[in-house]
């Protein structure tokens, strides 16, 4: 998908054994009905430390600073406002780090793939493979 994990791990994962396919359960996380619901409110979110406006983590901006330069149209979620989404988030996919970026439902990446697909290209073919717009 896209270079999401395009870097060699130190040892390679089966399936089973891959970060990605052992999602908590949601019954097991009772903030993931609100995750789920601010996920599925816009196309493009993106699970951040602040806003848009005034992000408070250099990973965070340096995503903001990405798709506002690709004049994506994007929803924030400031994790710093409610500790049962910042860690919540970090359940649901099963992604240890915040920024977290969603694009249609689904877990794309945080500030290092985002950067690393942008710098690529990748990202651009990304947005308009979902029917969004990348850069103008």
């Amino acid at each position: 998908m896209f270079g999401l994990f395009k870097r060699k791990p130190a040892q390679t994962l089966s399936d089973e054994d891959h970060p990605m396919t052992q999602a908590a359960a949601p019954a097991d996380h009772p903030v993931f009905d609100r995750i789920k619901t601010e996920i599925d409110d816009q196309d493009v979110v993106l699970f951040m430390k602040g806003t848009p406006v005034f992000p408070q983590c250099g990973f965070s901006a340096a995503v903001v600073q990405i798709l506002s330069h690709m004049n994506v149209k994007f929803k924030g979620v400031n994790v710093l406002d409610d500790m049962e989404v910042r860690e919540g988030i970090k359940a649901y996919s099963n992604w240890p780090t915040i920024p977290q970026l969603y694009v249609k439902g689904e877990f794309v990446g945080g500030c290092d793939i985002i950067r690393e697909m942008f710098e690529e290209g990748e990202l651009e073919q990304y947005f308009a493979g979902k029917g969004l717009s990348g850069t103008a």
